[in-house]
C-alpha cells in the first residue's frame, strides 16, 4: 500500500510538473517576441535575434536565445531541430505557413495593414497570446502598470510646461534629404495621445508610409519637432540655410530622441512615451 501511495504521489508530481512546464515557443516576429517576454515566456528561438537586441532591446532578450533565421526567411532545419510546441509569425510570413506547420502548430499575430489601428491590434495580440497560455491576469497587470507609468510621464510634462503642452511631431530621417513623419494610427501617435499631446504634423493624405522630402517639415509652423538619433549627415543638414529657416529650428523647438524602435508591440507605447517625455523635458518651458 505504501508503495502504491508513493507511486501515485510521484505521478501527481509528474503531472503537476508537466502542467507548469514552460511552453516551447518560436517567435518569428519581433512584436511576438516582445509580447512573450512580457508574459515571462522566453522564446526558444527568435528571428534575427541579434538585430532584436540592438534595434529593439526592450524587453531584453536573454543572450542564450538563438536566432531562428531571418524574419523574411526562417531557418526551417534549425526550427525542426528545436521541436517547438508553437511557432508565432506575423503577416509577412503567411506565405510560409504550410512549411512551418509541418514543424509545429502556427499562429499569426499582428497586421501591417494601413487600415488597422496599430495600437489596438498590438493590444489584442498581446491579450490573445496571454489567453493561449493562461496568463490573462498577468497581461492585464502589465497593461495597467504601463498606463500608470504613462500617466506619471504626462504629469511631468504638465508641470514642466505649466499646463501649456506643446504640439509635437516625431520624425526619423532616412537620409539628409528624406524624412519619415509619424502620423495618425502609428504607435508614436498613440504615445502622443496617451501623453495628451497633439500631433504637430497634419499629413496631406492618410496612410502615407513613404519618406517625404525634408522641405515638408516647413509645414510644421507650431509645436516641437523631435528627431530620432543618430542619422547620417545630421551636422551638415542642420547647418544648411534651408534647415535653419524652418519655423521650429528658428524658435529652438527641436530636440533629439535616442534610437528607439517605433513599430513594436503594445509596450512600445510606454517606451516611446518615455523617450518623448525625456526629449521634451530638455526644452525650456514657455
Amino acid at each position: 500500500m505504501k508503495n502504491l501511495l508513493r507511486g501515485v504521489s510521484l505521478l501527481l508530481c509528474l503531472f503537476a510538473g508537466l502542467a507548469h512546464a514552460e511552453p516551447r515557443v518560436v517567435a518569428l516576429s519581433w512584436e511576438a517576441t516582445e509580447h512573450l517576454l512580457k508574459l515571462d515566456i522566453i522564446p526558444i528561438a527568435v528571428a534575427d535575434a541579434d538585430q532584436y537586441r540592438t534595434r529593439v532591446g526592450r524587453p531584453p532578450l536573454p543572450a542564450q536565445v538563438p536566432s531562428a533565421g531571418s524574419r523574411k526567411k526562417p531557418n526551417l532545419e534549425r526550427l525542426a531541430a528545436l521541436k517547438p510546441d508553437l511557432i508565432v509569425i506575423g503577416e509577412p510570413l503567411e506565405g510560409q505557413r504550410e512549411k512551418l506547420s509541418r514543424i509545429a502548430p502556427v499562429t499569426t499575430y499582428g497586421s501591417l495593414s494601413q487600415e488597422h489601428d496599430s495600437y489596438l491590434v498590438a493590444r489584442d495580440d498581446y491579450l490573445a497570446l496571454a489567453q493561449r497560455f493562461g496568463r490573462e491576469d498577468q497581461a492585464l497587470r502589465e497593461l495597467a502598470a504601463m498606463q500608470v507609468q504613462v500617466d506619471e510621464l504626462q504629469q511631468q510634462l504638465v508641470e514642466h510646461f505649466r499646463g501649456r503642452l506643446p504640439k509635437v511631431a516625431v520624425i526619423r530621417f532616412s537620409s539628409p534629404s528624406a524624412v519619415h513623419i509619424e502620423g495618425a494610427g502609428s504607435m508614436v501617435d498613440h504615445a502622443l495621445q496617451l501623453l495628451h499631446l497633439q500631433n504637430a504634423y497634419t499629413p496631406q493624405h492618410d496612410g502615407a508610409k513613404e519618406p517625404l522630402p525634408v522641405k515638408a517639415l516647413a509645414g510644421i509652423e507650431e509645436g516641437v519637432v523631435l528627431y530620432v538619433e543618430p542619422f547620417p549627415g545630421q551636422t551638415q543638414l542642420f547647418a544648411t540655410r534651408e534647415w535653419r529657416a524652418m519655423p521650429f529650428a528658428r524658435a529652438d523647438r527641436l530636440a533629439g530622441m535616442p534610437a528607439i524602435w517605433t513599430h513594436g508591440g503594445v509596450f512600445s507605447i510606454q517606451y516611446l512615451a518615455e523617450a518623448i517625455t525625456a526629449a521634451l523635458l530638455t526644452l525650456p518651458a514657455p
